[in-house]
């Protein structure tokens, strides 16, 4: 017995608006269930340009939690079937969540099914997969419009299933095929690496919109088909295809994805995907020999001791060195126009500001602050798994730059900068670069290897 199912929502907060159940035994419909429902919020203008159903239509129309049992005992013992099937499952799932209620049913999903049983079209769209099978959607964005045309679609395709031996096949939990994205084949996460690297979402224009990394990239490829996060569930509605590289290394992991995020810029990576920094941190000594941290735009700064993306982004990172290393707001410029700082106020100053601590005594901690956030050695290599187990990786660090990473075989000797030009392939550096490396160099000191280097950079390989 299957339970087909399609619902409206109000859209970005994904609260139910519609609901209709066609409960179908394999040949005929036996029951059925259709009701406004009220999602107890605002329906905005275009989901209602969209589907027609207004604030008005649901203001007397039963909350959610007045047709629950109704819902429940439908489609209990039944198989969900629905057009892209988690997007309502996921949704009805949450609505009994929100009372105190599990929700579990077995799924099918009318994309998946039509991909395998009626391969070759362009879409799988409903409207699309309708109009190839002569289906008339009658009251097309309407629960009730939609189910009645996905239980004629699922109908024909269980005709076209001959011993039903695909829908056997799909509701086996360890094909996974329930929880896959709707346009993604099996075969392309079955070929999955299961190793060190960084994987690409695509969709169904072969567009990248998602780059990630992972220790195991099928593993984590597959959580995230189970993560119910709004983004997740989105990316994945769109995703169709999911390419790979190995890296060997997770630091390489880790730098690779936050190059090719900015250089990308996928539509669902947003925390790394800025693509330009603006402000930079530096120091100076004024006449009263007093060491102060400043910023400016990165153009007016010749060699800043770190790179940021914005002024709030800049300021919060300078807070919390005048926290860590009791320095005076006033001399980190965060404090402006004042004679004494509010801090000394609070006693978090020592009082450099208020001429009640010797300036070398108060330089020394800015000199520790300063080289908190500089790297050990300004020149280094760091050495790492490569992709096979006759492989290195290395990445290269010159002048407190990062230059890029590259690969070589173990045998092969790598003695001086020039060597390890020549296996590198550049990357830009940035401020995430340098916290990914700082991180890495504070808990993997004995992969750091000094160089030697006065000369100019050498040619590298452009990426």
């Amino acid at each position: 017995m299957y339970s087909i199912i399609d619902i409206e929502t109000t859209g970005h907060s994904s609260k139910i608006t519609e609901i209709s159940i066609f409960v179908f035994d394999g040949k005929k419909v036996v029951d059925e269930y259709t009701t406004l429902v009220n999602p107890e919020c605002i329906i905005p203008p275009f989901i209602t340009n969209l589907t027609g159903i207004t604030n008005a239509m649901v203001g007397n129309a039963p909350k959610f939690y007045e047709i629950a049992k109704k819902v429940h005992e439908i489609t209990e013992d039944t198989i969900f079937v629905a057009h892209n099937v988690n997007f309502d499952f996921n949704i009805i799932q949450k609505e009994f969540k929100d009372i105190g209620f599990d929700f579990k049913r077995k799924k099918l999903c009318t994309i998946r099914l039509s991909r395998k049983l009626i391969p070759g079209l362009k879409s799988y769209s409903l409207g699309a997969l309708c109009s190839s099978q002569n289906i008339v959607i009658k009251d097309r964005h309407r629960a009730k419009g939609d189910a009645e045309a996905t239980t004629i679609l699922f109908d024909k395709l269980v005709n076209l299933d001959t011993n039903q031996t695909v829908i056997n096949s799909f509701l086996n939990p360890r094909s996974r095929q329930a929880t896959l994205p709707p346009l993604l084949s099996k075969k392309i996460v079955d070929n999955l690496s299961e190793k060190t690297g960084v994987y690409y979402f695509k969709n169904e224009k072969n567009d990248i919109i998602y780059v990630g990394k992972a220790n195991n990239i099928k593993q984590r490829v597959i959580s995230h088909f189970y993560d119910k996060a709004k983004k997740e569930v989105s990316m994945c509605l769109e995703t169709a295809n999911i390419t790979f590289v190995e890296t060997g290394s997770e630091l390489v992991a880790l730098l690779l994805e936050s190059s090719e995020i900015k250089k990308l810029y996928p539509k669902f990576n947003r925390a790394q995907r800025r693509a330009q920094e603006s402000i930079g941190l530096f120091s100076y000594e004024d006449r009263n020999g007093i060491i102060h941290l400043a910023y400016n735009r990165l153009k007016l700064i010749q060699n800043p001791l770190l790179k940021f993306y914005n002024v709030t982004e800049c300021r919060l990172f300078l807070e919390k060195l005048c926290e860590t290393f009791e320095l005076c707001p006033k001399y980190c410029h965060l404090q402006t126009n004042v004679t004494t700082c509010f801090h000394y106020q609070i006693k978090q100053c020592k009082g450099i500001c208020k001429e009640e601590e010797p300036a070398e005594n108060y330089n020394k901690r800015v000199l520790k602050a300063i080289e908190s956030v500089r790297f050990e050695s300004e020149n280094f290599i760091i050495k790492e798994t490569g992709r096979a187990k006759d492989e290195n990786a290395y990445v290269l660090i010159l002048n407190g730059v990062y230059k890029g990473f590259g690969y070589a075989n173990k045998s092969e000797k790598l003695n001086s900068v020039a060597d390890y030009c020549e296996i590198i392939t550049t990357r830009k550096d940035n401020n995430d670069v340098k916290r990914i490396l700082k991180q890495y160099v504070e808990k993997n000191k004995n992969q750091i290897v000094p160089l030697k280097y006065t000369e100019p950079v050498f040619s590298l390989n452009i990426e």
